[in-house]
């Protein structure tokens, strides 16, 4: 029988209270893993994702970080360390939300925030985390990038160039740690369905694009994570893998 394990491993997802990480969490300690939960200002989105995942007999810590900050990064990377072990999986999810305008109308604080959530954070977990996985010859980094990546449409340009910017840096990052057993792969939703985002007729136009006619649940971006973090995908590396029924599709 061919099944997602994770026992034994420890996986920190950042933006662990937002709408995706939830999923992602709880799905990942579902497959076994020990789980860290990192947030921003949602303490108590926070402390509730810990005591329904303690449900499952997993260790949990939730801690909190700006993962745009060196400092803070590094502070979390000792209290994870010494609170639940070095994370065997790293998701870096997290990323600053701001309000969408065409290029001639976005501040440059905009593109600012997104380089410091999109490439910088992915710098910063790599450089806190990486290193514990090269010891043990065996890692995973996860990001979650966008199928607005590859649409580049009115009004994305802020969070298109951050994301594209996350692109670069694990494709590079993959090519310099492969040696080690570590894979770098990211994951691009589409417009998903939450708790927070349900269905809507307001979504129809975008649902009549997709070629499965629907929207993806936040399930089903958790279900890719955890199979890139498990030993299924263990030769899949430098891989950006849109989950969006087919809206996007990279070209060869």
């Amino acid at each position: 029988m061919i099944a997602i394990d994770l026992s034994g491993k420890v996986a920190l997802v950042t933006g662990a209270t937002g709408q995706l990480g939830r999923a992602m969490v709880r799905t990942l300690a579902q497959a076994g893993a020990d789980i860290v939960i990192h947030y921003h200002e949602n303490a108590g989105k926070a402390e509730s994702l810990v005591a329904e995942l303690n449900q499952l007999e997993r260790k949990v810590l939730a801690v909190q970080a700006d993962v745009t900050e060196r400092d803070s990064v590094n502070e979390m990377q000792r209290h994870v360390e010494s609170s639940v072990g070095s994370p065997d999986i790293v998701v870096a999810n997290a990323v600053i939300q701001y309000d969408w305008k065409e290029v001639l109308q976005q501040s440059p604080s905009d593109y600012e925030s997104q380089f410091r959530s999109c490439v910088l954070q992915s710098v910063l977990l790599t450089q806190a985390f990486v290193p514990g996985m090269m010891t043990r010859k065996w890692g995973r980094v996860i990001g979650v990038n966008t199928e607005c990546s590859m649409q580049c449409a009115r009004g994305q340009s802020a969070y298109v160039s951050g994301k594209r910017g996350m692109d670069g840096v694990f494709r590079v990052l993959a090519r310099e740690v492969g040696e080690y057993d570590i894979t770098v792969n990211q994951v691009a939703p589409g417009w998903t369905i939450s708790e927070d985002r349900c269905e809507s007729d307001s979504t129809h136009a975008y649902r009549e694009n997709v070629p499965l006619k629907r929207r993806g649940t936040d399930r089903e971006i958790a279900h890719v994570v955890a199979f890139l973090a498990s030993d299924l995908a263990g030769f899949i590396s430098g891989a950006y893998i849109p989950v969006c029924g087919g809206n996007v599709m990279p070209g060869i």
